[in-house]
């Protein structure tokens, strides 16, 4: 049983707001989560909306809702039931306590669009895969996280070769039903994995919507539609560019990732951690896992992007926590070593502190040629 990094979030949100959605990809462990909440609340009530049985108990949402109200009421997999939230805006205005709902769905797109009419009166928790603080007990969870991803099934297969077939049969699902589903229009399985392959190859590095249209033969609006399909529905992140005026020429394309590793690694056909180690792609995909775990453990409020200038000044990620500014640097070498860009673009965009990202298990000092800080660490010891 894994402690998630969300969960104390997810406490505090039920405190004070009287509904609260998890959104997160299919299977990153969402309905686990809401099953651990509800059994510390001994009156809560989980309902799964794929069955029958659990939509007939709400045929008459309304006065289910009113004859509850002492409860916790668990709604998994809300999707099903879009009608319902026109039903839960009436019911929460009628009596605003706090805890009184949380809804989960696979589709957290769709769920978003949904509950729209719900503004105000829910709040979101964002929930990942996996992350380092919420499985590593030794230095060696680093590299099994790393190659297998996130996604529980897979992460806790028996081998590499299960977990490789659990994300197999995760990604045909996916393609087939569930992306469809979340979308809301029919898409060609086949086509959407061949792009999500070539963005695998193209992992961290500018998006070329003119280039991919090229090689798949369909026009630019449509790439940018797939784009938006695997972004919406959290397999693909889309780092935006740092913009400000520092008199330079800056890069205006955003850079694209595969968020989670394993699935990185199952569209590269990358197998074990020999493959891993001796792939073109292995400084690519060491740097999306990084940025993934940063991303994903920032303090709330955050705005994370990266820096690049034409003259090649470049931070691989830029977090900005209010006022402060802080530098990341990935590097997969146990020695790493930054280049001279790294220090232009610190001081172009004025950083506090700066870290280098490395797999080493103890950190050190690096000496600056700033008036900032600037520490190597490894990814499980982020600086907050």
């Amino acid at each position: 049983m894994f402690k998630r990094v969300c969960e104390p979030q997810l406490h505090r949100a039920l405190s004070w707001s009287p509904a609260v959605a998890i959104l997160g990809a299919h299977q990153v462990g969402k309905t686990t989560l809401a099953r651990q909440v509800a059994a510390l609340r001994p009156d809560s009530l989980y309902l799964d909306l794929e069955q029958p049985q659990a939509r007939a108990r709400l045929e008459a949402p309304e006065l289910f809702f009113a004859a509850n109200r002492h409860r916790l009421l668990v709604l998994d997999e809300i999707q099903n039931a879009p009608e319902l939230f026109s039903v839960l805006r009436g019911e929460i205005d009628a009596d605003r306590r706090p805890g009184r709902f949380l809804i989960l769905g696979s589709a957290s797109f769709k769920l978003l669009q949904q509950s729209q009419s719900l503004a105000g009166r829910l709040a979101l928790i964002d929930m990942a895969p996996l992350l380092l603080p919420e499985v590593m007990t030794r230095f060696a969870d680093i590299q099994t996280l790393w190659l297998r991803g996130g996604f529980p099934g897979s992460y806790m297969a028996a081998s590499d070769d299960a977990a490789w077939h659990w994300r197999d049969a995760f990604v045909r699902h996916f393609l087939s039903t569930d992306l469809p589903a979340a979308v809301g229009v029919a898409l060609d399985p086949e086509q959407m994995r061949r792009f999500w392959r070539m963005v695998a190859h193209l992992h961290g590095q500018m998006f070329n919507a003119s280039a991919i249209a090229a090689s798949l033969g369909v026009s630019q609006p449509t790439v940018a539609r797939y784009l938006d399909h695997l972004t919406q529905t959290l397999m693909l992140r889309r780092l935006e560019p740092y913009h400000a005026n520092v008199g330079k020429r800056l890069v205006k394309s955003p850079k694209v990732f595969v968020r989670d590793s394993g699935l990185l690694h199952y569209l590269l056909n990358i197998k074990t951690q020999g493959d891993l180690s001796g792939h073109p792609s292995t400084g690519a995909s060491w740097e999306g896992f990084v940025i993934e775990q940063i991303c994903n453990q920032v303090p709330a409020g955050a705005m994370v992007s990266f820096y690049r200038t034409a003259a090649g000044a470049e931070l691989d990620l830029l977090v900005e926590l209010g006022s402060k500014k802080i530098a990341f640097e990935v590097k997969f070498s146990t020695a790493p070593k930054v280049t001279k860009g790294f220090w232009l673009a610190c001081d172009d965009v004025g950083i506090d502190e700066a870290y280098v990202v490395a797999p080493v298990q103890t950190g050190w000092p690096m000496k600056s040629l700033g008036t900032y800080p600037v520490k190597v660490i490894g990814p499980d010891q982020l600086p907050w």
